[in-house]
């Protein structure tokens, strides 16, 4: 069972109230505890900061109203409460891998690249097993039935976000591996796209399995990674949202295999 419980009430809170200005000194009011204790139990419990946290929602629900409304992006931008939309952009760009633009736009395509990815018949580049110490290998599975592709990979922080430093897509539940990966600290994060589902829910992936690893994975020059087991479940709560566009991650793949 999680640890600090309170934190869901935080969690639900933050969901409430995203419009409205939420400072530390808020937040952790809300659970009279004092902003020091508040965000030390937050961050161990999932992984990011309190407000790193609201942040991220709010970008998140930056992606709802760019495909759910004709609402400038302009507005979007206010909505969540940047000022500058060139400050918006920028963030948005950053995290989700393509301008707020470009993300609307991106809907029209998000469909034929399923489809593209279904038909394809070589998936060699997602399993490539060199041998060498600086990988990271292990085994998908999913807890609950699932047909479709996969999208792994290893980001800096423990929220999908921005390009993954390594990532692969893989056509089934199995094995994958990332080899010559460089020393460091890593998270791994994994979800799906089922072969059925319609454009609209992966670019906005609020109940797409899922897995992401609070804990980081060290890769050393001399040292082995154990071999990661990676379950999918239904998202938590507690879960971060999965900022980065998967159709662009789709597209890279698609890119990398058609060379």
């Amino acid at each position: 069972m999680d640890r600090y419980t309170e934190i869901d009430e935080v969690i639900s809170y933050i969901h409430r109230h995203l419009d409205e200005p939420l400072p530390l000194s808020r937040l952790a009011s809300h659970v009279a505890y004092s902003q020091y204790h508040f965000a030390r139990i937050f961050k161990e419990r999932i992984g990011l900061s309190p407000l790193y946290y609201v942040s991220s929602m709010r970008l998140q629900k930056a992606k709802d109203l760019l495909l759910r409304t004709n609402m400038s992006v302009r507005d979007i931008g206010l909505e969540i409460g940047q000022q500058s939309l060139g400050t918006f952009s920028t963030r948005f760009t950053e995290k989700v891998g393509i301008s707020p633009s470009e993300f609307r736009e991106s809907a029209h395509r998000a469909d034929d690249q399923l489809r593209t990815l279904q038909l394809l018949s070589d998936w060699s580049m997602a399993r490539s097993f060199a041998e060498t110490n600086l990988r990271i290998s292990g085994t998908v599975t999913a807890a609950a039935p699932f047909h479709g592709v996969i999208l792994i990979g290893l980001f800096a922080k423990p929220i999908p976000e921005g390009l993954p430093l390594y990532g692969t897509l893989l056509p089934s539940l199995g094995d994958f591996c990332f080899t010559g990966v460089a020393p460091g600290t890593y998270y791994l994060m994994a979800t799906s796209v089922d072969w059925g589902t319609q454009a609209i829910d992966f670019l906005l992936p609020h109940s797409t399995l899922r897995n992401r690893s609070k804990k980081p994975i060290i890769v050393t020059p001399n040292n082995t990674v154990p071999h990661q087991q990676v379950t999918l479940f239904e998202p938590h709560p507690d879960d971060p949202p999965i900022l980065i566009s998967l159709p662009l991650l789709m597209n890279h793949f698609i890119n990398r295999v058609a060379k």
